[in-house]
């Protein structure tokens, strides 16, 4: 049987990492990707074949697919959009250009390397490509307003990609992550920084209170019900494999208690809930 064939964006830690690993010992020719080339080294050093990517240049996109492509002899089972990063804080202290950059990222660059897959699956007579989303491409949460918009974004396109793809053997399938230990939060600092200007906002003290800490606290502890990386990696592993994936996998009792909310209270009782929390 000729080995399958995986591409990966957002390998430098966390869920990607974990997928790429796990995925690589059920016998998947993994390809590994990352932005920074010090991470695609160190993947590869790992045995992995790592290639650069990043979802903001149009040029590492079409070469790492070319470079996918020629390894393989021009196939390519499965793609797992993977990478994304936060831009926490207020909704109404977040410059636009701020929420467009994180749109290039998580949706416009996840929009177009899907699109350069499609026409690969399509020629070949199947495909996989599967979206790893959010507990917030559902629910929402403070303080997060640019992810979750992202996320919704990319649930509503993954969606109808989905109801369109049904007349093809292109199968396309949403992950929807709870708390899982990431690097998002170290990541996304550089970015809140960048665009956020709290000291000046009205809600300075909340920031203070809150936020500021949430963010860059290293000694808080776990999230409830958060689950390891591996918890994503074991739905991938049924997204993939399984001949009639679902279109859809919940992973955290997070996220299955956010549906549940979102399904039977009023949304006044679920705004009250979230407020809390």
């Amino acid at each position: 049987m000729t080995q399958r064939s995986l591409l990966i964006t957002g390998c430098s830690s966390g869920i990607g990492y974990d997928a790429a690993h796990g995925m690589a010992k059920r016998g998947w020719r993994v390809f590994a990707t990352a932005r920074k080339q010090a991470d695609v080294d160190r993947l590869g050093e790992e045995g992995l074949e790592a290639l650069r990517l990043d979802y903001t240049d149009h040029d590492s996109m079409g070469a790492a697919l070319d470079e996918v492509l020629t390894r393989t002899g021009g196939t390519l089972d499965a793609l797992f959009n993977n990478g994304a990063f936060g831009l926490p804080g207020a909704a109404e202290d977040l410059p636009t250009d701020g929420l467009r950059s994180i749109f290039e990222t998580n949706v416009f660059g996840v929009h177009e390397l899907t699109r350069r897959v499609i026409p690969v699956m399509r020629k070949q007579g199947h495909g996989r490509i599967v979206q790893n989303s959010s507990v917030l491409g559902f629910t929402t949460y403070k303080w997060r307003s640019a992810y979750v918009a992202t996320k919704y974004a990319l649930e509503g396109l993954t969606d109808t990609l989905r109801i369109e793809m049904r007349d093809t053997p292109i199968k396309v399938i949403l992950i929807q992550p709870g708390p899982i230990p990431t690097r998002i939060r170290e990541n996304s600092r550089p970015h809140f920084e960048r665009w956020i200007d709290w000291e000046n906002s009205a809600r300075r003290e909340q920031y203070k209170d809150t936020l500021l800490k949430r963010l860059y606290d290293e000694k808080l502890g776990p999230d409830p019900f958060e689950l390891p990386a591996s918890a994503v990696t074991e739905k991938l592993i049924h997204a993939l494999e399984s001949p009639r994936p679902r279109a859809k996998y919940f992973v955290t009792k997070a996220t299955w208690i956010a549906a549940m909310g979102k399904r039977f209270l009023p949304t006044w009782a679920m705004d009250a809930l979230i407020d809390r929390s």
